[in-house]
């Protein structure tokens, strides 16, 4: 049975029209896109939410309008905030970044923001679990592009809040049945120190490796410097001889002045300005 020409030419209609709506529907993503990126800089953020959501919906393949879209809620997400609109803010960025990684596993931005999220999420109150997955996204970054000196930073500070979080746990059960309690900034006793040592030396040693790294591939990296001078102070808090205290002391000392001349340094010869 053979098709008649008029049918051939409808058909064609419909494709071509089909096309042209697509073609228009993308033109109006990215325009959408366009005006939420002015307005979330404009800190028009519900407007411009509203905006990268239209973007989206006009063009699901369009994956910046989802990378502002997650970055616009987590920038409304408040951590230890318990409402609901704030908790929803939080779920909301981390399934659009998901929706990015189960199209494109390798997007940096997207491994990023779920990493940094989570740890906001699992700062107040503190999560040792969600810091545990914020730190396996920041892995993940060090994987595809291991020459980034941010994710071994962020890994630093994970270490570190684990560590110092330990350290406090463990002086205020210690104070509890002590005939002489320690405060904050006293050296531990040498058996709590070991005990510190057993539970957190292998957290604190990693952080220690990992901002060295980020300070080998950016040398004026002055947060990670920061960070590791608290490491450094939790590391000494496991010695029980005051020689290996001290030493530990000394190198943390050291990186606090060499953080405040790269900071006095940038304050007299500022970046100029994009």
């Amino acid at each position: 049975m053979q098709r008649k020409p008029h049918t051939y030419f409808v058909l064609t209609v419909v494709l071509v029209s089909a096309a042209a709506g697509a073609g228009c529907d993308k033109l109006r993503a990215r325009d959408k896109l366009n005006k939420g990126v002015q307005a979330y800089k404009a800190n028009q953020t519900d407007l411009a939410i509203e905006d990268f959501k239209q973007a989206k919906s006009f063009d699901p393949s369009l994956t910046n309008a989802q990378l502002y879209l997650a970055t616009a809620y987590a920038s409304q997400y408040i951590p230890g905030a318990p409402s609901d609109d704030n908790v929803r803010m939080g779920k909301q960025a981390m399934q659009e970044w998901q929706e990015v990684l189960s199209k494109d596993p390798s997007n940096l931005n997207a491994i990023d923001g779920i990493g940094s999220i989570l740890y906001n999420m699992a700062s107040t109150p503190f999560d040792p679990k969600k810091m545990e997955e914020s730190k396996a996204y920041h892995e993940k970054h060090i994987q595809i592009k291991p020459t980034d000196p941010e994710p071994y930073y962020w890994i630093g500070v994970i270490d570190w809040s684990i560590a110092f979080r330990g350290n406090k746990d463990l002086r205020e059960e210690y104070n509890k049945t002590a005939k002489k309690t320690i405060k904050d900034t006293d050296p531990m006793p040498p058996a709590l120190a070991t005990k510190f040592k057993e539970q957190y030396g292998a957290v604190v040693d990693e952080g220690i490796a990992d901002l060295q790294k980020a300070m080998e591939l950016r040398p004026d990296y002055d947060d990670a410097m920061a960070y590791l001078n608290l490491l450094l102070r939790q590391k000494a808090d496991m010695e029980t001889t005051p020689e290996a205290r001290e030493a530990d002391i000394k190198q943390a000392d050291e990186l606090v002045d060499k953080v405040k001349a790269i900071k006095q340094k940038k304050m007299e010869n500022p970046e100029p300005s994009s």
